[in-house]
C-alpha cells in the first residue's frame, strides 16, 4: 500500500475536477488522489440556457465523463453520495451511487477538499414544482426547452428572476483587497437572470411572440447582479430599459409561485405565464453543524482556502464560504490556491510560491441570443478597482469557445486562456 498522503477531493464538477489537476499539477507523485462525485460526469451549466433557446437538449453536449479525464492525472475516482464528515478522525462517509442498496463506506485522509458545491432549494419555493421553469441543470432545461418549443408556452408574460440567498456568517472579517470585503448577497448568483432575460426576449423576437415588453426581471436586492459593480449595472440597466425590459428591484423573496404569476415577500406579484426561478443555494444538510462549518454550513475557510481550525482541510468553489457570489470563475480562481497550499503541505512548493491570497474577479460570460453576448470583468465588490462591460458577437463567441476548449482539454485551460480571452474581449470590442 502507499505510503503517500492521501488527498481526498469531495465534488467532481467545475471546483473539485479543478482541485484535484491543481493538486496533481503542483504536488505531482508526492500524493494519492481519490475524488468522489455522486455522478460520473461533470455538467456544464452555464452552456445549458443557450441549448434551452435554441431548441438543442443540453444532455448531448453539457457532459463530460470524469473516469477518463481523471484517470489521466492518476486520481481514482469513487461514485458515491457524500453523507457525512468527522474532521476529528480525517473520516468521510459515503454510499456508492452507482446502484440502489448499496452499503455506507469510510475513506480516510490526510488532506480534504470540499467542493460539493450547494443544493439548489427549489422544494423552498411554494408552487415551483407545478409552475415554475429553470435552467439549472438537464431536467429542468428540458422541461423549459419543450415548453418552449413544442407548444406549451402561449406568448404570455414572462418573469425571470432570484429567491433570496442565505448566506452564512463565513467570510465575515476576510479582507481580499486593501480595505475591502467579502460582502453579504441577497441573491446567489445573478449572471444568469440577466443571462436568461437577454436571451428570452431574443427567442421572443425570432418566433414573432413579442419582445423585452412581455419580460420583467426581478431581484431581492437593491441592485440585480450587483457583484458585477454599480457602473456595470447601472449601464446594464440603462440599456435593458432603453429596449423595453421590466425591473422589479427590493422584491426580498420568493413567496410562492402560482400560475398566475410570481409573488413576492415585498407585497408585489408579477403576473406571469412563463416562471423562469433561481432559487436560494443552500449547503449540503451534512455539512450544517460541523465545526469547518459556517451558520448556514458552508466550509470556512481563510483566503488560501484552508480552515482555520483544521489546516488539513481546504474548501473551493460553491461549497466555500468564502465563494461570493456563487460563480464558476471564483472556483476557478480558488483551486489553483489549493492546490498549491497542498505542494506547499507536502514539500513540493515553498511558502512564498503558495501563499497568495484569494483576489475573487467576477467574470462572467452571459449569452444574448443571435450569437451576441456580454462581458463582465469586475473587482470593485470586494474593494477593487476595475468595472468592465463589454457586449456583442466577440464575447460570444468566447463563451462558446470556452466550453470547447474545456472539453478537449479535459477541464485544463492553457494558462494563458484567460489573459487572452480579457485582451481579445477588452481591446476587440469597441
Amino acid at each position: 500500500m502507499s505510503h503517500k498522503p492521501h488527498v481526498l477531493v469531495l465534488g467532481g464538477n467545475f471546483a473539485g475536477l479543478g482541485c484535484a489537476q491543481e493538486i496533481r499539477k503542483y504536488a505531482g507523485d508526492a500524493v494519492d488522489i481519490t475524488l468522489i462525485d455522486r455522478k460520473s460526469y461533470l455538467l456544464f451549466v452555464p452552456n445549458i440556457p443557450a441549448d434551452v433557446f435554441e431548441n438543442k437538449d443540453p444532455a448531448i453536449g453539457q457532459r463530460m465523463d470524469l473516469p477518463p479525464v481523471l484517470a489521466k492525472d492518476d486520481v481514482s475516482f469513487v461514485q458515491g453520495e457524500v453523507t457525512a464528515i468527522n474532521v476529528d478522525d480525517r473520516q468521510v462517509t459515503y454510499t456508492p451511487s452507482e446502484r440502489p442498496g448499496a452499503a455506507a463506506q469510510d475513506i480516510g485522509y490526510d488532506y480534504l477538499v470540499v467542493a460539493l458545491g450547494n443544493r439548489l432549494a427549489f422544494e423552498k419555493i411554494e408552487g415551483f414544482a407545478e409552475y415554475g421553469d429553470s435552467v439549472s441543470d438537464i431536467y429542468l432545461g428540458n422541461r423549459l426547452r419543450k415548453k418552449l418549443w413544442e407548444g406549451g408556452y402561449k406568448g404570455g408574460p414572462i418573469a425571470i428572476g432570484s429567491a433570496q440567498f442565505h448566506q452564512g456568517d463565513g467570510a465575515n472579517g476576510l479582507e481580499p483587497y486593501p480595505g475591502g470585503s467579502i460582502p453579504s448577497a441577497l441573491a446567489a448568483c445573478e449572471g444568469p437572470p440577466v443571462e436568461v432575460m437577454l436571451s428570452a426576449a431574443t427567442y421572443l423576437g425570432n418566433t414573432g411572440q413579442g419582445g423585452p415588453e412581455k419580460i420583467t426581471v426581478f431581484t431581492p436586492a437593491e441592485l440585480i447582479a450587483e457583484d458585477a459593480g454599480e457602473e456595470v449595472v447601472n449601464s446594464l440597466l440603462e440599456i435593458a430599459s432603453g429596449m423595453g425590459f421590466n425591473y422589479v428591484n427590493n422584491g426580498k423573496d420568493i413567496v410562492r409561485v402560482t400560475a398566475e404569476g410570481v409573488e413576492l415577500a415585498n407585497g408585489q406579484t408579477i403576473e406571469s405565464e412563463l416562471k423562469i426561478i433561481f432559487p436560494d443555494w443552500v449547503a449540503h444538510d451534512f455539512l450544517k453543524g460541523l465545526p469547518i462549518s459556517d451558520s448556514e454550513g458552508f466550509i470556512v475557510t481563510d483566503l488560501l482556502m484552508r480552515n482555520p481550525k483544521y489546516p488539513e482541510v481546504f474548501a473551493a468553489g460553491d461549497a466555500a464560504a468564502v465563494t461570493v457570489p456563487k460563480l464558476g470563475a471564483i472556483g476557478h480562481q480558488e483551486c489553483e490556491i489549493v492546490g498549491r497550499q497542498v505542494a506547499c503541505s507536502v514539500g513540493r512548493m515553498s511558502e512564498s510560491a503558495a501563499n497568495t491570497p484569494l483576489q475573487p474577479v467576477v467574470y462572467c460570460i452571459g449569452d444574448m441570443g443571435n450569437n451576441q453576448a456580454f462581458y463582465i470583468r469586475s473587482n470593485s465588490w470586494y474593494g477593487g478597482d476595475t468595472q468592465v462591460l463589454k457586449m456583442g458577437h466577440v464575447p460570444f463567441m468566447l463563451k462558446m469557445q470556452y466550453k470547447n476548449l474545456f472539453f478537449s482539454t479535459h477541464g485544463k485551460m492553457p494558462e494563458w486562456g484567460l489573459d487572452f480571452s480579457q485582451m481579445v474581449a477588452e481591446k476587440l470590442v469597441s
